[in-house]
């Protein structure tokens, strides 16, 4: 009985906690490196005789690579330093000599391997010239790019096509926190103390903090950029804002229960890019650190962006290229491209915490069938385990598996269960971890215990490559058989949330496999734990996509996961916000990405569910949540004339896959966003509000441009139309007349849409319960013509789930009345086009069959089109 008035207090405290989320995190004052990080650069603002201790103290040139040493003024501590050229781009590491402490358990070293996670394995590295002088040292690369780098203070600028572009230490805010004790602490009158040795924030006063102050900082000031966009995840305008006197924006992956909007606290979620863009050039910061961030913003002609980490080597990669469209490439080469996914992960997901049984979850899924309503995939939360026990089936209620994943795959559809890091102390799971010494420890080194949703828990450390096997066999037993391939796997809470953890997560004097603390992997654990369940995935089924959607993220990820936005609300805000969230995600090479449509906590009123169905169809990632204490809410329940809406707005999902899945294909070998804002294609414009825009944007390069209705009691909606463009009306997915107006009427069940003129996209619009029962329906292209009669697109097929699948990629142009096609790939299956209905053109060329006009449209049904 005391044990459960115990465990009521601490959930007590934790709502309480929760509730006033602001006082559970730092802030930057709060944080003892963001504090003195902050208070270096405050003092340096304000002496105009400073000077950058840092200098270059000599350097050496072997082939493609410079190498040299950077001291700082009245020190003795070396900071070795690496210059090359990565996929183009420029990549400076700079680490510290230390000596080896035989009288702690951590490791010595600041920690060097974030790039092993982050990066693609066939990354490439590039030719340099180099060019030096007693005071300097320039650097040229991939004919366009210049950096010259002042060696006494050390100092980079850099050009693009002979245009100063970036400047890096301009400002002298270079700080390296060397390694020393508090008996040998030497400071300059711009450097602070504050919090080197201990914390003083409530929930962290017991970190031991063994390695002392190692944080590093550094100014980047951008020539003529005022438009900076990336770093996610933050609750907040997709467009960076200036944070001067304000709260910086911060990277910690961390579980944020009921996030608020409009807000620069950390979330699930961590990609260190950050992108400034403007006519003819956009510029990348890749800033490869996983611990602890902070980045300070100030907004000027010049802005500068100050980045700031706890510890690990200073390490970052400038990427300089004529528009955010190649900064996506350049980064997709650096860290790989988003998985080309199932075909049917993009289709409609059903889930809520949770669905209770067996029984319950093949009567949603006949539901489904009833309402002729389609979906793919229908989701499994925590309940289905035995008493929380990751990888297991509770006995009574999911006590056949193997019959329901077989009813559920007669009809093509999926089943997604949870397994999250935290695995439950007292059984074969957590008991073998242990034993095999795979989990993460204390600073002590021992098996670390702490607190979520199972209770007492040990987590798996995945950092540690011999969990790979253990997972792997982990999960062949627990997906029951081969048999099976719709069984997928949902990666929750793997920040790491720890209930009684500071700042809900784990100590940060946590260790890791190589002795490394948590404090500087934080920001990656999610990776390495996604990352190792889709490699076991990979080793059941080797020739299957797996599909694994993450909370937690980093660069890299997108690899191997889908993500989503985590615990929003239904409120009218959360809806809104989405959209930039989820469009930031697309702009830093996560296409994947999607919100719980409806909102997670609360009920939404019967025209917020269905505004929020009608936006979510256009998330990459669509899938309905709801939490544990919510009403039922599956599109049913709402009652009419609401569940018509939401089955139109599905349906319309389902007869666009095939621009999803091409999208999807594109952004898989180019970075290009599936969501992409309009400033991608009109940087160029005269109209400088195009790179604030962040409530419409394209579907990849498809010319469907979408404004989705986020605001109670809509009646109308106003696209921004950019300049000398023609868009067509294309609501609800049907094609309509050239529009006048970029101002229109909507009614409850409109889906505001429009397609650009000079685009084909090919459709399905037959109604099957899934996207399996789609394979082998035909296509309709709908062609917008421009103002010179001329249109193009892309369709690409494959089997929708196999690694190395047969596939035909299929280009399509209309020139002079005619239909061209061109074609690539080896799909065998017969592709069959039943009609295409054209809009702008006088004429068509009889030959493409029988064409009837309707209106302002040509029809032609049973074309004479080979593909």
């Amino acid at each position: 009985m005391k044990y459960q008035l115990t465990l009521c207090f601490i959930f007590l405290l934790l709502n309480y906690c929760f509730a006033v989320k602001d006082y559970l995190f730092k802030s930057c004052q709060q944080n003892g490196f963001c504090n003195r990080n902050k208070y270096y650069s405050n003092h340096i603002l304000g002496d105009s005789n400073f000077k950058s201790p840092y200098y270059i103290n000599k350097f050496e040139i072997n082939g493609d690579i410079l190498r040299g040493i950077v001291l700082k003024n009245n020190t003795n501590v070396e900071f070795p330093f690496k210059i090359s050229i990565i996929e183009n781009s420029f990549r400076f590491k700079l680490d510290e000599i230390r000596n080896l402490n035989e009288n702690i358990i951590v490791n010595n070293n600041r920690y060097n391997e974030t790039s092993n996670w982050a990066f693609d394995k066939n990354v490439q590295y590039n030719k340099a010239k180099f060019i030096t002088s007693k005071d300097s040292i320039q650097i040229n690369y991939n004919s366009n790019h210049k950096v010259i780098i002042n060696l006494n203070p050390i100092k980079f600028t850099f050009y693009y096509k002979n245009e100063k572009v970036l400047l890096i230490n301009d400002k002298h805010f270079l700080l390296i926190e060397y390694q020393r004790s508090k008996e040998n602490l030497k400071l300059l009158p711009q450097e602070s103390s504050f919090n080197m040795f201990s914390d003083d924030f409530q929930d962290s006063k017991s970190d031991t903090l063994p390695l002392g102050p190692e944080s590093i900082g550094l100014d980047f000031t951008l020539i003529g950029f005022q438009n900076l966009y990336g770093i996610p995840e933050h609750a907040d305008s997709m467009l960076l804002k200036d944070t001067t006197n304000k709260e910086p924006y911060r990277l910690y992956n961390v579980d944020i229960f009921e996030y608020e909007t409009d807000s620069r606290l950390p979330m699930y979620g961590s990609i260190p890019l950050l992108t400034a863009i403007k006519k003819d050039v956009s510029i990348g910061i890749f800033w490869l650190n996983s611990a602890d961030s902070y980045i300070d913003i100030k907004k000027s002609q010049d802005s500068t962006v100050h980045w700031m980490s706890e510890n690990g080597i200073l390490d970052f990669i400038i990427i300089i290229e004529d528009s955010p469209k190649d900064i996506n490439q350049v980064y997709g080469k650096i860290t790989g491209f988003t998985q080309l996914p199932l075909l049917s992960s993009l289709g409609y997901h059903q889930c809520r915490w949770n669905y209770n049984d067996i029984k319950d979850v093949l009567d949603v899924s006949s539901k489904f069938d009833e309402y002729e309503i389609p979906y793919d995939t229908i989701w499994l939360d925590i309940e289905y385990t035995d008493n929380k026990k990751y990888l297991t089936w509770h006995p009574e209620t999911f006590d056949k598996p193997d019959e329901m994943l077989e009813i559920l795959n007669r009809t093509g559809r999926n089943l997604v269960a949870i397994i999250d890091p935290h695995i439950k102390t007292g059984y074969f799971v957590s008991d073998s971890l242990i034993n095999q010494k795979l989990t993460m420890n204390n600073n002590e080194d021992e098996s670390y215990h702490g607190h979520c949703w199972p209770g007492e828990s040990v987590w798996i450390d995945t950092l540690n490559p011999k969990s790979q096997k253990f997972w792997d066999d982990s999960h062949k037993s627990f997906m029951i058989s081969d048999k099976y391939k719709n069984l997928h796997i949902w990666n929750d809470m793997n920040e790491p949330s720890v209930f009684n953890g500071p700042e809900t997560s784990a100590p940060k004097d946590n260790l890791h496999f190589g002795q490394w603390e948590h404090r500087s992997i934080h920001n990656l654990f999610g990776l390495t734990y996604h990352e190792t369940t889709f490699n076991s995935l990979l080793s059941r089924l080797p020739n299957q996509r797996p599909f694994i959607l993450t909370r937690s993220y980093f660069s890299g990820s997108q690899r191997t996961a889908a993500m989503w936005t985590g615990d929003n609300m239904s409120k009218w805000e959360y809806l809104k916000i989405s959209i930039p969230m989820i469009l930031t995600s697309n702009i830093v090479g996560m296409p994947f990405a999607g919100a719980d449509v409806g909102g997670f906590f609360g009920n939404p009123s019967k025209e917020l569910l269905t505004r929020w169905y009608q936006a979510g169809i256009w998330y990459p990632f669509f899938r309905a949540h709801a939490h544990i204490d919510s009403r039922r809410r599956e599109p049913w329940m709402i009652g009419e004339p609401y569940t018509s809406y939401i089955r139109d707005a599905i349906k319309l999902r389902y007869s666009l896959l095939p621009v999803f899945y091409t999208s999807f294909y594109q952004a898989s070998k180019t970075g290009i966003p599936v969501l992409k804002p309009l400033f991608y294609d009109y940087s160029n414009s005269t109209n400088s509000k195009i790179f604030e825009i962040e409530d419409e944007f394209f579907l990849g390069n498809s010319g469907i441009l979408v404004k989705p209705i986020t605001d109670e009691n809509a009646d109308e909606v106003d696209f921004y139309i950019p300049e000398n463009e023609i868009f067509y009306q294309f609501t609800n997915g049907q094609i309509g007349d050239k529009i006048d107006n970029s101002k229109f009427e909507v009614k409850n069940n409109d889906i505001p849409m429009l397609l650009k003129g000079g685009s084909i996209i090919a459709m399905k619009e037959r109604y099957r319960r899934s996207t399996k029962l789609m394979k082998y329906d035909p296509y309709t292209l709908i062609i917008a013509l421009d103002k010179f009669g001329n249109a193009s697109g892309e369709l690409y097929i494959d089997d929708g789930e196999s690694i190395n699948s047969d596939y035909k990629s299929i280009n399509f142009e209309f020139k002079d009345g005619n239909l061209l096609t061109k074609s690539e790939g080896n799909y065998s299956l017969p592709i069959e086009i039943e009609k295409i209905i054209i809009v702008g053109a006088n004429q068509i060329n009889s030959k493409l069959g029988n064409i009837f006009e309707d209106g302002n449209k040509f029809i032609i049904k049973k074309p004479n089109v080979n593909i």
